[in-house]
């Protein structure tokens, strides 16, 4: 399959999630399916990651130990403002705390857990 000799540059995807099992299972989908993907699962991990990796999505769960997922988001959009952020959660204190990024001016995206799969990657096909 040739295609004029360009190699076409797969999206890079940070996948975060403290269950491991979770967030492997959809770096390798994501793997599968066209985009260049890593996981992590801490927050403030994924937050350095970003740094040096400079992702061009992020998938990340909400509710973690160390540092949520929306808190990791917002200090991701400030080194990168035009990384996509596409937040999941299966809990309902989310709620609470989207209600609080949002009063700072912070709009996330959020899919409810469990994600299937075809539905994370037609909404990443968006």
């Amino acid at each position: 399959m040739s295609n004029n000799g360009q190699s076409p540059t797969k999206p890079k995807v940070l996948v975060v999630d403290d269950e491991r099992v979770i967030a492997d299972t959809l770096a390798i989908i994501l793997n599968q399916n066209g985009f260049d993907a890593s996981a992590v699962y801490t927050g403030s991990a994924a937050v350095d990651r970003a740094r040096e990796a400079q992702p061009d999505l992020i998938i990340s769960d909400v509710i973690m130990p160390d540092m949520n997922g929306i808190e990791a988001a917002i200090r991701i959009r400030q080194i990168l403002p035009a990384c996509k952020i596409l937040l999941f959660s299966g809990q309902a204190a989310t709620a609470d705390l989207l209600e609080k990024a949002r009063a700072q001016g912070h709009e996330f995206e959020i899919l409810a857990k469990p994600v299937h799969p075809q539905d994370l990657l037609a909404k990443l096909r968006d």
